[in-house]
């Protein structure tokens, strides 16, 4: 009786065991299934980087000084020559009037030397005349020779006072010239107190406020142009080959993930990162954001390849064997594994060339594990 009950109890075991091993490995498996299809794919080399503008500017003033105005704030339009800030000006006004005021006494005083000058080109031709004179009639014994004398000495004289009288004049010149560099001078460090745009921009940081106290260099405004804006995305060097200056781009801001901003390549980097083995693609964005600010971070997505009708797969459908790509068609109830070649990548699709047709039905394991398919029934879900 003992070994009957001990036999019934083995026997029950294995007939346990035995579903067990039939349970696993042939009861249907969970799969996910889609269906093949034909589409378009797009080729895309993403880059991560930051809105930048090609010309961006630190606005100072040329000279120290205490700010009086900033007539403009950060986010402000501006147009070239427009004025941003001013100094305060009252010393260098002051220092104006007093070079204006030094020039026109170098110029009264050139008028003066210009008269002396007159003056004593007046007494030469009347000491010439009397000079001549006297050297006819010594000729005649009309005059004495003292007489004579006197008159060479006063045409000498005359002489000297003309050549002194020039000399006064060269020397005014250059008095008043001198006077009017230092008034050129005054009045550039004058205008200088007051800061223009170099170009059409947009105010995009103020640095600095009424009263603030700024030296050449020292930043007041920071300016971009909008004529160029554009992301600075660093690129992985293996794609350097599939880029081109004027391909197609797509710019997704993370402050906006669920929109693209159409864009181009508009320059490659000649220079790679010798630690991160990055290079530089600049993509220009044809439309920006309604809010934007330079430096906010940016994927930026490179068109390098397109096809149309194409047999497209989700990635995720791959079934890997080593280094060959395959996929489980779906025949009957059962899945097999079926080697394919791949084309191009998509950002959610690949390319199959070879090994699968449009309208075939695909499966995956819809477990958390990966598991075969290969020659199992599946249960769609």
């Amino acid at each position: 009786m003992t070994h009957i009950v001990r036999f019934g109890k083995v026997a029950v075991l294995a007939g346990v065991i035995a579903a067990l091993v039939y349970w696993m490995r042939f009861a249907p498996l969970p799969a996910i299934s889609h269906e093949v299809a034909r589409g378009e794919i797009v080729a895309e080399v993403m880059g991560t980087g930051t809105l930048e503008a090609r010309v961006r500017t630190t606005v100072s003033p040329k000279i120290a000084g205490r700010i009086q105005q900033v007539l403009v704030d950060q986010g402000d339009q501006v147009q070239a020559g427009q004025l941003l800030l001013t100094l305060d000006d009252a010393d260098l006004r002051q220092q104006v009037e007093i070079a204006q005021a030094n020039v026109d006494s170098a110029a009264a005083a050139l008028d003066r030397l210009r008269a002396d000058e007159a003056q004593a080109n007046a007494v030469l031709s009347q000491t010439r005349r009397s000079h001549e004179r006297a050297q006819e009639a010594l000729a005649t014994n009309s005059v004495s020779e003292q007489e004579a004398d006197r008159a060479l000495e006063a045409y000498r004289v005359a002489e000297a006072g003309v050549a002194r009288a020039a000399a006064g004049i060269a020397e005014g010149r250059t008095e008043l010239i001198a006077a009017e560099r230092n008034l050129a001078y005054r009045e550039t460090l004058l205008a200088d107190s007051r800061v223009a745009a170099p170009f059409d921009g947009l105010v995009v940081k103020r640095h600095r406020e009424p009263g603030d106290i700024v030296a050449p260099g020292s930043p007041a405004l920071s300016l971009v142009s909008l004529e160029e804006i554009w992301v600075t995305a660093w690129v992985d060097e293996t794609e350097l080959a599939e880029l081109a200056v004027g391909q197609p781009a797509r710019v997704v801001f993370r402050s906006e993930p669920d929109h693209d901003y159409q864009g181009e390549v508009a320059r490659l980097g000649r220079e790679t990162d010798r630690e991160t083995r990055e290079f530089v693609v600049d993509v220009r964005v044809l439309a920006l954001p309604d809010n934007w600010a330079v430096g906010q971070r940016a994927e930026a997505y490179v068109q390098t390849a397109r096809k149309d009708s194409v047999v497209l797969l989700p990635p995720r459908f791959l079934a890997w064997r080593g280094p060959e790509a395959g996929v489980y068609v779906l025949t009957g109830s059962k899945a097999n594994w079926q080697a394919v070649q791949l084309g191009l990548h998509g950002s959610d699709d690949v390319e199959v060339v070879t090994g699968l047709d449009a309208g075939a039905t695909v499966v995956m394991p819809a477990g958390p594990k990966p598991v075969s398919l290969d020659g199992r029934e599946v249960r769609l879900q």
